[in-house]
């Protein structure tokens, strides 16, 4: 039995099955390219799903990280440290935001930005009780609390009953949203851009109703950038691009390049009325190590004009895409912005993404009949045209009833 063989038998053997893996054991990356244990050489347009911004092997990051192992990794957050700090000091002057508190995955984020939401109700109103708006075919994470949120039903039914005093709206749709609110109402929350659910952006009207609806009457909005955020659309956070602010965003994935951080925000009228001293918590959130993973991370964005290249490669990617939407009448449409992008197909996705990894190119799937790209930021158009070469001879095949079954 090859080696590989032998890992993936060993993984079916020993880990949870809760992932239906595709029969690859990657080893090692560089630049937008990763390998398996075999050397086979894949072209990455799903990175890690839309964590490593800076592809693979970034020697700043990586000389970041091992400059700081040598000194700590880890303190509780008993003690100030200094990586997290400047990293705080970063990640607010990015988003426009005041006050932040790091976790160690976008889930947690969600967590957390509930449970301020409902202390600056508690806080308010003198009293519990309160209710969430939240989004049909969001997607939130998998803990209780943000699945309580996540608006896909087959994610729900299994671990029901969830958080009570939770209402859905349709996205997109502000007169929706307004008939869920009630007097108990104290947070609505969105992504800005649909990710999980089908690469689905939020429409400016939409967005800007939000805010205003939730000044009127004293709600608090919760933009949920987990992977839509961190220069993916061509703005540092995608919220930037409707000229709002929410109360409280949540952020994660590329917020490490790969580290598991991520990291809730909010203003300071939010901070002030909410989470206090014993309200919340974290044993390994914003230790010095991720804290030096952050730091890196903005410092290549600045450094190697990040948003800049999202921009110019994401209209490049959305030419080519809309190439495969008139050459293959299986794809239908196409939509999202910079780079995170779907492709709809009337095919099996699933499929498509198998073939697509036989041939050497990563790509993943988003609701049921989208394929979603989401590369490392600094992909050039050589590699867009490479992705393109590898999908349209696979759209080839399935649609001339040529694929493997």
């Amino acid at each position: 039995m090859s080696d590989t063989k032998n890992l993936m038998q060993n993984a079916d053997e020993n880990l949870l099955h809760t992932y239906n893996r595709f029969p690859v054991v990657l080893d090692h990356g560089e630049g937008v390219h990763i390998y398996d244990k075999d050397g086979k050489r894949y072209l990455d347009f799903a990175a890690g799903i839309a964590v490593c911004a800076l592809g693979y092997s970034n020697e700043h990051w990586k000389n970041a990280l091992k400059d700081q192992i040598d000194k700590l990794t880890h303190c509780s957050n008993l003690f100030y440290n200094e990586p997290i700090i400047k990293a705080a000091e970063k990640v607010l002057k990015a988003s426009g935001m005041d006050r932040v508190f790091f976790t160690n995955s976008g889930t947690e984020a969600i967590e957390g930005a509930i449970k301020a939401a409902k202390k600056y109700a508690y806080t308010r109103d003198g009293h519990a009780g309160h209710e969430i708006i939240a989004m049909d075919h969001s997607f939130h994470g998998r803990s209780i609390g943000a699945l309580s949120v996540t608006g896909t039903k087959h994610y729900q039914e299994p671990f029901e009953p969830l958080l009570p005093g939770v209402r859905f709206a349709t996205f997109n749709d502000l007169e929706s949203v307004k008939a869920q609110i009630t007097d108990k109402t104290c947070a609505i929350i969105t992504e800005t851009l649909q990710g999980e659910g089908g690469i689905y952006p939020a429409d400016p009207a939409f967005l800007k109703g939000l805010r205003q609806l939730c000044d009127e009457k004293d709600i608090l909005l919760i933009l949920d950038e987990v992977q839509c955020g961190m220069g993916r659309t061509g703005e540092m956070f995608e919220y930037q691009s409707f000229g709002i602010c929410p109360d409280i965003l949540t952020s994660a994935k590329a917020l490490g390049n790969g580290v598991p951080v991520g990291a809730f925000l909010m203003t300071e009228r939010v901070a002030e009325k909410s989470l206090a001293p014993g309200d919340h918590g974290t044993t390994y959130g914003g230790n010095p190590f991720v804290g030096a993973a952050v730091n890196a991370v903005f410092d290549v964005f600045e450094s190697e004009n990040i948003l800049e290249n999202v921009r110019t490669m994401g209209d490049y990617l959305e030419g080519k895409l809309e190439e495969m939407v008139q050459e293959f009448s299986i794809a239908t449409a196409h939509r999202g912005k910079g780079l995170i992008r779907g492709l709809v197909l009337t095919v099996p996705v699933g499929k498509v993404a198998a073939r697509a990894i036989e041939k050497g190119l990563l790509v993943i799937t988003a609701g049921k009949d989208v394929i979603r790209m989401v590369p490392p930021l600094v992909i050039g158009k050589e590699d867009v045209d490479e992705m393109a070469d590898i999908l349209k001879s696979v759209l080839k095949e399935f649609e001339e009833g040529n694929a493997p079954a």
